[in-house]
């Protein structure tokens, strides 16, 4: 009798995820159909249906919300919203318990996550998953050895570089809607965005590649005992403070992290009392979900966001990874998407250059070809409102499939 119960019950189950995943489908569909058919103004459209596409990635992938199966006390003192259902987390990819990285800021730490961040699996792998065995929770266990497990977190990220580039900044990162919903904020108390000099931004670009840096260091110098035999720094023994606390040390800092945490306990995914009950209020550590200085950085940036629009992209060191994988030789080379110029169609209006939320300025200065930079998030918003048609263009595979139009004469 039992057994019958329970058949039924997972029957159900069965049928309320397909369910829930058809009427999600179908509400995306429509909103995509909506956007493309009452939105008559050219100059927008992309805009309002790259931040649809924003919104439903949210939800669907990154607060999970959508992608069950739910309520699984994996973590029970965090809450029943599944913690651990990651996509490559299991199946072909049994080795890599953490899932695969898709390339944008995907926290690790809250609950109701599918995919993880590519910087936590980077750090972590160093310090304190170096070698195999158990990792944070008891449910994930190690086979491969730290080495191989970077081995598929580099190949991941590189393969998805080249075919996407930074697509994935321009439509898919949730701390990129974050963003753009402060600069959205910003337009509704009608106060104009502030731009840095070509020079500052530009300079400011290159800090992108001094956090990579810093932080594969620190990672390397924590972990030296598994990897070198020896302890640089005392606590990074299993269970010391150092691996207590400042395991993934960009993790530490990241204005990511309390922002998806915060998110997932407002809606109830995550057991606010507990989350925060592990808060000491040191400057330096703030519990296990949180730190001070996490909360600060993000204070910070959500500043800087309403002031310059997509400042953290800008600074971005993820962003900065994607690029170096796509846009710089040899990947440059075998690189799927594209930003493509026609010299003799551009009259130097300078619209694009005015338009572009990193202040990007190569699409401007360059003369033709491709005139894509690891520091464009490819939100197409210089094609959109360049009035010139075909001047620009997003390829795919060599292949034009969004092209700028004469939306003036159109207007007309």
């Amino acid at each position: 009798m039992l057994t019958c119960i329970q058949g039924e019950t997972k029957m159900y189950e069965t049928l309320a995820e397909i369910l829930r995943g058809t009427v999600t489908i179908g509400l995306v569909l429509a909103g995509l159909l909506a956007i493309l058919i009452w939105i008559k103004d050219k100059s927008t459209r992309i805009s309002y249906l790259r931040v649809f596409v924003q919104v439903v990635f949210t939800v669907l992938i990154f607060i999970g919300l959508v992608i069950g199966p739910f309520g699984l006390p994996q973590v029970p003192p965090v809450g029943n919203a599944p913690r651990d259902v990651l996509i490559g987390g299991s199946g072909f990819l049994t080795r890599v318990p953490d899932g695969i990285s898709i390339p944008v800021l995907a926290c690790y730490y809250p609950s109701g996550r599918t995919v993880t961040c590519a910087l936590w699996q980077i750090q972590a792998y160093i310090f304190p998953f170096w070698d195999p065995g158990a990792g944070f929770t008891f449910d994930v266990s190690y086979i491969n050895t730290g080495v191989q497990r970077l081995a598929v977190v580099f190949s991941v990220i590189i393969v998805m570089s080249i075919v996407l580039g930074r697509f994935f900044c321009g439509w898919i990162c949730p701390f990129g809607l974050y963003m753009d919903l402060m600069t959205r904020l910003r337009k509704i108390f009608k106060k104009r965005y502030l731009k840095l000099s070509d020079r500052t931004n530009t300079g400011l670009r290159q800090l992108r590649y001094i956090i990579i840096a810093v932080v594969l260091i620190l990672s390397v110098i924590l972990g030296s005992e598994a990897i070198f035999g020896t302890q640089l720094v005392q606590g990074t023994e299993r269970g010391g403070y150092v691996y207590s606390y400042f395991s993934a040390p960009y993790c530490q800092v990241c204005p990511m992290r309390p922002l998806c945490v915060l998110v997932l306990t407002g809606i109830g995914s995550m057991d606010a009392e507990y989350v925060l009950s592990t808060t000491t209020g040191a400057f330096y550590e703030a519990g296990y979900y949180l730190t001070s200085l996490n909360l600060i950085i993000l204070g910070l940036v959500t500043f800087g966001a309403l002031a310059f629009r997509r400042f953290w992209c800008r600074i971005c060191p993820l962003g900065a990874l994607i690029g170096l994988f796509n846009r710089f030789p040899p990947f440059k080379w075998f690189s799927a998407i594209r930003l493509n110029k026609v010299e003799e169609k551009c009259t130097k209006c300078g619209i694009c250059k005015r338009v572009c939320p990193p202040q990007i300025i190569e699409v401007y200065e360059e003369k033709g070809g491709d005139v894509t930079t690891s520091a464009c998030i490819l939100c197409l918003r210089c094609v959109e409102m360049c009035p010139y048609e075909d001047c620009l263009s997003l390829d795919l595979a060599g292949k034009p499939v969004f092209k700028s139009r004469d939306w003036l004469k159109e207007a007309d």
